[in-house]
């Protein structure tokens, strides 16, 4: 059976992942401003709200934390294991990389497949020299589209994926139909798209896109509760409900892309556009709305509990 490597060096199976959050961040940050000029971050304020969202999320029934964060958004190992630690939550650790355009200047003149080998460096051997694995790949493609830095990437990705199995998670940008793109450059490096996440396309109601990315057998992520800057949460409520009824039960994956922080904006910035942005906001809150709107209990387990084990079990 699939072993699913956890941040700590520990592993599960796939059916031990329990209720999954698919899309979550314990910590974001610029690459490279915090190597100039760390005195810019708080770390004990970082880990103390990791440690308030994880902590949460468990209370509320969460079992395990998928979170991909990857080069472009300041992944940092040892800070997850001490999260890990002191929480005792499963984490699933990513590699990968995040850009919405050009690429580090390292990757210009070097080889897809050099980037491949790095990911699967991360995947077989560990993380940032921790005895932490990575459990999947992540990627993203946002408003410019599949510029060809963003291409090497995804071929990179595609590449790692086939040689190790294990899953892709993706950032896609909902109202360009990137993540249409993103399959079809999948498809041309032969990925099983059985196991991939089109990742962010829950911001968007527009039922004629999200049935065409659906009917191409991929998960989707319906996961960005919270941030109604880009949909307000009953019109995200109402697609999964339609989903539902249109039988796409079965590949649909609820999440939050909460970050316990983020440096983007200065905190109280976050807390003002998005209070309701946190790991706990689907246990909580979303799901009950749901029930009352007539989703089953056994739709609820399928979407938080079996299509994450579908996923990560190859």
């Amino acid at each position: 059976m699939t072993k699913i490597p956890l941040v700590g060096g520990n592993a599960i199976t796939a059916d031990q992942l329990g209720f999954t959050l698919i899309h979550e961040h314990l910590r974001t940050e610029t690459d490279g401003v915090r190597f100039q000029w760390p005195d810019l971050y708080d770390d004990k304020r970082q880990f103390d709200r990791a440690m308030e969202e994880v902590t949460n999320a468990m209370q509320h029934g969460v079992r395990t934390i998928c979170d991909p964060t990857v080069l472009g958004l300041g992944r940092d190992a040892r800070f997850m294991e001490r999260v890990v630690k002191e929480s005792g939550a499963q984490v699933v650790a990513a590699t990968g990389l995040y850009t919405y355009r050009d690429l580090p200047h390292y990757f210009e003149n070097r080889s897809i497949d050099f980037m491949a080998d790095l990911f699967v460096r991360d995947i077989t051997m560990g993380i940032q020299g921790t005895n932490t694995k990575a459990g999947f790949i992540k990627f993203a493609t946002d408003e410019p589209g599949i510029t060809p830095g963003v291409d090497k990437v995804i071929r990179a990705a595609a590449r790692a994926h086939r040689q190790t199995g294990v899953p892709i998670i993706t950032h896609s940008h909902a109202h360009n139909g990137s993540g249409l793109d993103q399959i079809a450059l999948l498809e041309k490096e032969d990925a099983d798209l059985s196991h991939v996440v089109i990742g962010h396309v829950g911001d968007t109601d527009n039922l004629e896109y999200l049935t065409a990315v659906l009917k191409r057998g991929v998960f989707i992520g319906l996961d960005r509760y919270g941030l109604d800057i880009y949909l307000p949460t009953e019109k995200r409520n109402k697609t999964v409900v339609t989903l539902i009824d249109q039988g796409y039960v079965g590949q649909l994956l609820l999440s939050q892309d909460a970050c316990a922080t983020i440096d983007w904006f200065e905190p109280e910035e976050v807390a003002a556009m998005v209070p309701n942005w946190s790991m706990s906001y689907i246990p909580e809150t979303i799901l009950p709305t749901l029930k009352a709107s007539g989703v089953t209990d056994d739709q609820i387990h399928t979407m938080m509990v079996e299509n994450p084990r579908r996923l990560f079990d190859r």
